[in-house]
């Protein structure tokens, strides 16, 4: 039975894909240890009963977890006092893990794989290299957010004195990495073709998938969304930040204040506050339905009462190399997909004929969009949806083709 070290600074209780794959392995026979931090995803703040001296040694559905400190994000108004907190919960993260890779604990373990699930930030891939190479394992890396470029694109930073060091500190990463995944084809080009190119025989391209619990269900009784008002109703679900580019649906909004349209917003996040008041602004706060974060496994339960799932981006060339989580669970759902966006996603909706994907920021085409999907016959569309998501994203074959990297 091999043994997994999985190296992710979110995990259970956050809400993230690799919860279900260290699941999964534990299914499969792996045994699983996950190195991760203490919670306080997206807010900012450690999650009740989680602290540096509590829950910091857990079994979860077979996971052993082992938890160590860091500094949480923080969520300030301020963009500076932001980025500061998001760079001080990165390198406390970071530090503890060096630390960690060298305890008693560590070498204690014997696991046969390093494997890192990387979401920003990319540091947390070096505490993967670090226990390979202490420990002579092959390492795994999971690529999920190019860097350098996600630092420029989230934080606005190009000066070289910042960005080279990052550059540098990937370059080791990549190098150090005996098998690189990543989640769009475009990322594969991005790693192979760096300054510093890296060898294409070890990078390759692994879809995410949808958990199980993600799939076509009758509506349900949802407190808040009536499933009979005869209103076309549109969700989104997830991260409510900066980058998801959310400005352009109360724009959008307000061209359709005529239309019995809804949009149905489930989620957190440090825009929501810019957000909600861009709603009351635009005076359209009676076509948006809130609801807070909920647990992954109640998602679908909401998307059976809606009729479309929406997806956004920002306009910067990484987010259109980006295949985002919640297009899968949308296509999973069987759900029409609307979306403002670019690059690989426009590509999938395209190539699956599942829905309309409009000018990223262009509510005007936006409204347009949602206006003729409204008369197109969205029974097929999301028939579509599901069929596309059952030949690319089908969880048991994307993880059979993942063990065959680990034997």
């Amino acid at each position: 039975m091999k043994h997994i070290l999985l190296v992710s600074q979110y995990f259970y209780p956050e809400t993230f894909r690799v919860n279900d794959m260290a699941c999964e392995w534990v299914k499969r026979g792996y045994k699983v240890t996950v190195l991760t931090g203490i919670p306080n995803y997206p807010m900012g703040k450690f999650y009740d009963g989680y602290d540096k001296k509590h829950r910091t040694r857990e079994i979860w559905n077979g996971v052993n977890i082992i938890r160590i400190p860091l500094i949480a994000r923080g969520n300030s108004s301020h963009k500076f006092m932001n980025a500061v907190g998001m760079a001080a919960n990165y390198f406390s993260f970071v530090k503890s893990g060096k630390k960690w890779v060298r305890s008693k604990e560590a070498a204690d373990l014997h696991a046969d794989i390093v494997f890192t699930f990387e979401v920003s930030p990319m540091t947390q891939a070096m505490i993967g290299v670090w226990y390979g190479k202490r420990y002579n394992v092959p390492v795994f890396l999971y690529v999920q957010d190019l860097w350098p470029e996600n630092v420029e694109t989230v934080t606005g930073i190009h000066n070289k004195v910042i960005i080279g060091p990052i550059d540098k500190m990937v370059d080791k990463i990549y190098r150090e990495t005996d098998t690189i995944f990543t989640t769009s084809p475009s990322f594969v080009n991005a790693i192979v073709n760096r300054k510093k190119p890296v060898d294409k025989s070890k990078v390759h391209y692994w879809p995410q998938y949808a958990e199980d619990f993600y799939k076509p269900m009758e509506p349900q009784i949802i407190v808040g969304i009536d499933d009979n008002d005869g209103y076309f109703k549109i969700a989104f679900t997830g991260n409510i930040g900066t980058a998801q580019g959310l400005d352009v649906l109360p724009k959008a909004a307000k061209l359709l204040k005529d239309e019995k349209v809804k949009f149905v917003i489930v989620g957190d996040g440090r825009y929501q506050v810019e957000f909600e008041r861009q709603i009351e602004v635009l005076g359209v706060a009676e076509m948006f339905i809130m609801i807070p974060r909920v647990p992954a496994e109640r998602v679908p339960e909401i998307l059976s009462v809606c009729d479309a799932g929406f997806i956004s981006f920002n306009k910067t060339p990484l987010w259109e190399s980006t295949i985002p989580a919640k297009l899968q669970s949308y296509m999973a759902c069987g759900k029409v997909i609307i979306a403002s966006a670019s690059g690989e996603t426009k590509r999938i909706i395209e190539e699956a004929k599942c829905g309309i994907c409009t000018e990223i920021g262009n509510e005007k085409a936006l409204a347009k969009g949602i206006r003729e999907i409204i008369s197109y016959n969205k029974a097929d569309m999301g028939k579509n949806a599901r069929i596309y998501f059952e030949e690319h994203f089908n969880k048991k074959i994307l993880m059979d083709e993942i063990d065959k990297y680990f034997f």
